[in-house]
């Protein structure tokens, strides 16, 4: 990575968690929780433009049989407004990373943002492994 650093959300109806990289691109850290509310998209945008960065990494909330869960359709309106501000965003397969990260660390204040740094490494990872397998000769 050019030092650029890119944001992973865990968007919920009530909290959002937010993680983001650090500078080479290879560890999410969990960043803070924000309320769901009118102000949310100017908060992410100024964390983003804090850590100048253009990728926003959006979990993409699905229920038991794979299907679109009732958050999806807000976490898809809210995909596209920072779509419309410039933001290159991606939706992440996540499927229950608050309780993931509840159990790995106890519930407390920033189990959101922990929940976020887990699908910001997921993606992390896929790319690397993605990166690894093209500088081989192979695609995945």
């Amino acid at each position: 990575m050019d030092g650029k650093r890119i944001i992973g959300i865990d968007y919920g109806s009530k909290r959002v968690g937010v993680a983001v990289s650090d500078p080479t691109g290879k560890l999410a850290l969990p960043l803070t929780v924000l309320t769901s509310d009118a102000g949310l998209p100017n908060k992410v945008i100024e964390l983003a433009g804090k850590y100048d960065s253009k990728v926003i990494v959006l979990g993409e909330s699905r229920d038991y049989s794979g299907k679109p869960n009732e958050i999806h359709e807000a976490a898809s309106a809210f995909k596209s407004m920072l779509e419309s501000k410039g933001f290159h965003v991606v939706f992440e397969p996540e499927f229950m990373t608050s309780i993931q990260a509840e159990r790995l660390q106890g519930k407390n204040s920033m189990t959101d943002a922990s929940a976020a740094a887990l699908i910001l490494q997921s993606y992390m990872d896929r790319a690397s492994g993605a990166e690894s397998l093209e500088r081989v000769g192979k695609t995945p």
